[in-house]
């Protein structure tokens, strides 16, 4: 037994120059981070895992340490080139070499760390979670509710020191038209581990007040590159998703994307940005409510124009016939007179020379006859002044007649015209296109052109929307 004996140090030692002699060279090792410290003297200690990719289960766990003259080389290197932060989670693929200290026991020695594994990952972590949220049927659920024609109501989800937030609201409540915007902040911190659980506890409060709200804004403004991988997060794209209100996002960079700017309404590329949208949205609105007023105003005008130069020449020719039309009865009735001016003397004459013939047979055959001659000349002449006096009255009448028709067409054609104008304004305050739409319905264009079938469009054309508030664009997604 004696001679098998050794010391801890000395198989330790005996374990160290085994390894070394068995791992002679640097190798390349993907694992994940699951742990990072780093002490005083500016060395890294990490603790590295390998987890089964299903049920996440540790598979294999070692020490790593990256000295401080390697990782004040390493760690800005990898995070400028991949736009993440060199912290816990993330996967690398790291060149080391592995050692063995008698006290400390085994580790790896990191020499170098390949970038371009982790930009792979994060972009296939990307892509997993968005076709995640296809698979779960909710990627473009935000973006298929429709805007409000003017957004004034606006939740801000952002960190209050925000820079971006004070850009937002100056640019918000300094606009040049003077609109008033109704703004409620939402607090949440917009960068490190804590960004993605901040802001779905600040969609869960903004959900509370979904019936007032009109946009949900999420705005960072500028920060580093290494903040956006908070971004890129299942949970948060969903808890987007599923908000019954349309979401802007504000995030701060222009080159990348990340995922809840693809699942977001609309993205912008600053809070500045946002800001520009709501004004401009509100600006263009106004702009088309005055010409679409305008328009009307002039058409109602023409249209009134038109009907008073109908109704003004329709006046003008009933005036026109009636003065001839008394005009001709008034010739009648002067040629009837004249007939009757002309016709009794001729009359009176005739009679007279009868008379004579009368009192001549009376002188002739005596008092009696000359009494019944002279009766019956009475009865003659009482007959024909009745007939006079009843020609004249049965004028007179006709007269009265004709003139009484006359007011009467007067007044009945300028009732039918006040009634037909009375129509035409009432038609045109049934037509009234503010009155349609505010009824619930509306109004698509394509192109300038009323949409009237969905036969002739196709995918990926942009249409617009009158509504009695205004109008919205948006675009075919899927026919």
């Amino acid at each position: 037994m004696g001679e098998n004996q050794l010391t801890l140090s000395t198989l330790n030692t005996l374990i160290k120059n085994t390894l070394d002699d068995a791992f002679p060279e640097l190798y390349w090792i993907r694992a994940e981070i699951s742990e990072l410290t780093i002490n005083r003297a500016g060395h890294c200690y990490l603790e590295l895992v390998e987890l089964d990719e299903v049920s996440k289960e540790v598979l294999a766990r070692t020490r790593s340490t990256i000295w401080s003259y390697s990782f004040r080389m390493l760690k800005p290197y990898f995070e400028t080139t991949t736009g993440q932060q060199f912290s816990e989670g993330i996967k690398v693929l790291v060149h080391a070499k592995v050692e063995y200290h008698p006290v400390y026991g085994l580790s790896l020695n990191i020499r170098d760390i390949d970038p371009a594994f982790t930009m792979g990952d994060m972009a296939r972590k990307r892509r997993e979670i968005l076709l995640q949220l296809e698979e779960d049927g909710v990627l473009t659920m935000n973006k298929e509710l429709q805007l409000p024609l003017v957004p004034q109501r606006v939740a801000i989800i952002s960190s209050p020191t925000a820079a971006g937030l004070q850009d937002f609201m100056d640019q918000l409540n300094n606009n040049p038209y003077q609109y008033k915007f109704y703004t409620k902040l939402f607090p949440a911190i917009m960068q490190g581990k804590e960004t993605a659980d901040s802001i779905m506890l600040a969609l869960e409060q903004v959900f509370n007040y979904e019936d007032f709200f009109d946009v949900v804004v999420i705005i960072r403004g500028g920060g580093a590159q290494l903040d956006l991988a908070s971004f890129d997060h299942y949970e948060l794209a969903y808890h987007i998703t599923q908000l019954p209100i349309p979401v802007l996002t504000g995030i701060g960079h222009d080159k990348d994307e990340t995922v809840i700017d693809l699942v977001a309404h609309t993205k912008l590329k600053t809070p500045t940005a946002v800001a520009e949208f709501l004004i401009t949205g509100a600006a263009t609105f106004e702009q088309e409510l005055l010409e679409f007023e305008k328009r009307f105003v002039d058409m109602v005008e023409d249209r009134i124009s038109l009907e008073k130069e109908f109704l003004r020449q329709a006046s003008q020719t009933l005036v026109q016939g009636v003065r001839k039309l008394v005009t001709r009865e008034d010739s009648n009735f002067k040629m009837t007179q004249y007939r009757l001016q002309k016709s009794i003397p001729s009359f009176i004459h005739h009679k007279k020379d009868l008379f004579k013939q009368y009192q001549h047979l009376l002188i002739k055959n005596g008092e009696s006859l000359i009494r019944d001659e002279y009766y019956l000349l009475e009865k003659k002449t009482d007959n024909l002044s009745s007939l006079t006096q009843r020609q004249f009255r049965m004028m007179r009448t006709k007269l009265t007649q004709t003139l009484h028709e006359i007011k009467i067409r007067l007044e009945d054609g300028f009732k039918l015209k006040e009634n037909e104008l009375k129509n035409f304004e009432e038609k045109n305050r049934l037509i009234d296109p503010m009155r349609i739409l505010k009824r619930g319905y509306s109004l698509t264009y394509k192109d300038g052109q009323l949409v009237k079938s969905a036969s002739g469009l196709t995918e990926g054309e942009q249409l617009e929307t009158q509504f009695a508030d205004g109008k919205v664009k948006s675009k075919i997604i899927k026919k």
